[in-house]
């Protein structure tokens, strides 16, 4: 089987394209590639992600997509002055400014949402 080396394609479902691309394009920055009846097609660093119109979209509770970033605090800093919020879960445990690690140590993660209620998150190792 061939999946193993084959390039990914990962999907993101909205319910509405125009805010949902604003984000996607000019909030987080990510090169749009193409864009047609049915998706905007973005490259993540060599893989395609398809900004997909779905009608009823209805977000995932949990993470669909994430980036490994070398300063969460940075990358964090930079996004909240593009208007991200992080995400603060009752009872997770999380610092005051979103980023939770795991107890004895290990990656720092913190969550957003895009205009969808897609969540999205950043992990540094």
């Amino acid at each position: 089987m061939t999946l193993a080396t084959s390039k990914p394609v990962t999907f993101v479902g909205t319910a509405d394209r125009t805010p949902a691309k604003a984000f996607y394009s000019e909030t987080l920055g990510l090169t749009q590639l193409s864009e047609d009846d049915f998706a905007v097609v973005y490259d993540l660093d060599g893989t395609m992600m398809r900004l997909t119109d779905i009608a009823g979209h209805t977000p995932s509770p949990h993470t669909i997509l994430g980036w490994v970033v070398d300063d969460i605090a940075a990358t964090m800093a930079e996004l909240h002055a593009r208007g991200v919020e992080f995400q603060i879960y009752e009872g997770f445990g999380q610092r005051e400014d979103g980023v939770w690690q795991p107890p004895g140590g290990g990656p720092q993660i913190a969550w957003f949402l895009d205009p969808d209620g897609n969540n999205l998150s950043l992990t540094q190792f």
